[in-house]
């Protein structure tokens, strides 16, 4: 029978740690081609529930699969295809849902808006969440996968950097797949840093600037340092002359304050370490 296959190819997708990414593709090429002779590849009412929970899963796990394999493109097509069968399955099958993969997979395509920087999607996509479940935002954000996009984006905003370089230490991540987007916003938070330090000082030692950026090697912040057009002379990190003007007074105290505060945690990490 093709829903006996189905589960067995499903129990091989979901398995720990997972099969190789060739593998997995091949998996789900054949639960799909099962999916459609059992008239499932898409929800409908009509669907019976235990058909609908195994489509849903497969969707589940070529999405996670397309985001360890970091390509965002297959996870988002996952989503897309994902989003009938969760309108479909809302207050149906609450408990299947709880052990399903629904929070971890929405919570990754959050994060995926915000290292794109579509900050209007992303809010837009916690608004529907909000509604299609019935709560209030506290109530989402105290969920394990979708908390952890929203404090990240709030932090952005706030530039509290130092919490979103703790947060994204291996051990805080909410799991593997979450993991897979570090570098991504790495790159993000030391191009926004770089801006602060540009807008705060006229100029910072390289020590400094090497613990700010968070990178490995001296060498490396004078890589990152021409890469940004910036002077490195006697140890000094040189920044491009800024205008001062009296409405550019309170940005550079903000970009102080923001500086300082992720200063003050890479010293307190050096020192643990």
């Amino acid at each position: 029978m093709a829903d006996r296959e189905l589960t067995t190819l499903l129990s091989h997708l979901q398995r720990t740690p997972p099969p190789p990414y060739p593998q997995t593709t091949a998996l789900l090429s054949r639960a799909k081609l099962l999916l459609l002779q059992l008239n499932a590849l898409t929800p409908s009412p009509s669907t019976p529930a235990p058909l609908l929970a195994l489509a849903r899963s497969t969707y589940e796990q070529g999405a996670l699969a397309s985001i360890r394999a970091k390509n965002p493109d297959a996870f988002t097509r996952y989503v897309a295809q994902l989003r009938p069968f969760y309108e479909l399955s809302s207050g149906v099958e609450a408990g299947e849902e709880e052990s399903g993969e629904r929070n971890k997979v929405t919570g990754l395509y959050l994060l995926l808006l915000l290292t794109q920087g579509l900050y209007g999607e992303f809010h837009s996509e916690l608004e529907a969440l909000s509604a299609t479940r019935g709560q209030q935002l506290g109530e989402v954000e105290g969920d394990r996968y979708l908390g952890y996009p929203i404090r990240l984006e709030r932090w952005l905003m706030e530039g509290s950097y130092d919490r979103v370089w703790k947060a994204m230490k291996k051990g805080e991540v909410p799991c593997e797949e979450f993991g897979v987007f570090s570098e991504i916003l790495t790159s993000q938070i030391r191009s926004e840093i770089a801006s602060s330090s540009e807008r705060a000082y006229p100029s910072l030692p390289l020590a400094s600037t090497k613990s700010l950026l968070f990178l490995e090697s001296e060498g490396a912040v004078v890589e990152f340092a021409r890469s940004r057009g910036w002077t490195v002379k006697d140890g000094q990190i040189y920044f491009p002359s800024a205008q001062e003007t009296g409405e550019e007074e309170q940005e550079k105290e903000m970009s102080q304050m923001v500086i300082e505060n992720t200063l003050g945690y890479a010293r307190q990490l050096e020192t643990i370490v």
